[in-house]
């Protein structure tokens, strides 16, 4: 008899699903109208760029711009690749039955994140703060939604794109989840400080604001959660 996915009663199962959704974008939300509607991603890049000395010195720096930026998403791309390579191999295995539907929920939600931010990044029009007036660019300062002036260019910086390559796992939360909620809860922990790296690293070189990550993270968390409803097996769910 074949084996039956029985999934175990994971953290997520015991909330609400819609609080699980709703809960860390309401805390999202406020983050961004305070970063942007009350100056607090000037206010935290002023201070980066005078503690920097009056410029981005860490825009060319090895630790930031190779180290993190470069060999950050070159790492990101090899571990969907071994994941990929290990769906393959346990596809041969009936005895794995219960990894499949999680790890093929995992590479399909560790991208859907990012391509969504790259999506958004291509029509919000909001400057990186490399690109301001204020930080030795050309730019003067527009928030999200506000009317660019004319000859601007589109401007591409949010929701940052580097981070969602990281919060793209937050995915795991879920997917390993389903199988054991201990290692959900580490996986979760696991993406959320790889995002961060990679987001401060970003806001080190000017590359965004603090609200473009949030943005990153929040939309992550939402494709991870509206994929795992539909991909995902309910704990509670009939065998």
């Amino acid at each position: 008899m074949p084996a039956v996915f029985r999934p175990r009663a994971s953290l997520a199962a015991r909330f609400h699903p819609d609080l699980l959704l709703w809960g860390p974008l309401c805390a999202a939300a406020v983050a961004i109208a305070l970063l942007q509607g009350a100056g607090g991603d000037l206010w935290l890049a002023d201070h980066v760029y005078a503690w920097e000395g009056g410029h981005w010195a860490l825009q060319h720096a090895w630790v930031t711009e190779t180290l993190v930026h470069q060999w950050g998403k070159r790492t990101d791309v090899v571990i969907w690749l071994t994941l990929a390579a290990l769906r393959i191999v346990l596809a041969r295995e009936p005895s794995t039955r219960a990894w499949w539907r999680p790890l093929d929920y995992l590479l399909i939600a560790s991208v859907a994140g990012p391509l969504l931010v790259s999506w958004m990044k291509s029509w919000t029009d909001v400057d990186c703060p490399w690109d301001l007036a204020r930080y030795g660019g050309k730019h003067v300062y527009v928030e999200l939604f506000q009317s660019r002036p004319a000859g601007y260019g589109p401007g591409q910086c949010f929701p940052a794109g580097h981070a969602s390559a990281a919060y793209g796992w937050v995915a795991l939360f879920f997917g390993l989840g389903a199988v054991q909620p201990r290692w959900g809860r580490i996986g979760l922990v696991a993406a959320l400080c790889a995002g961060l790296l990679f987001g401060l690293s970003q806001q080190l070189r000017g590359a965004h604001f603090a609200s473009h990550d949030v943005a990153a993270v929040a939309v992550c968390w939402t494709a991870s959660w509206l994929l795992a409803r539909l991909m995902l097996p309910r704990a509670d769910a009939p065998a």
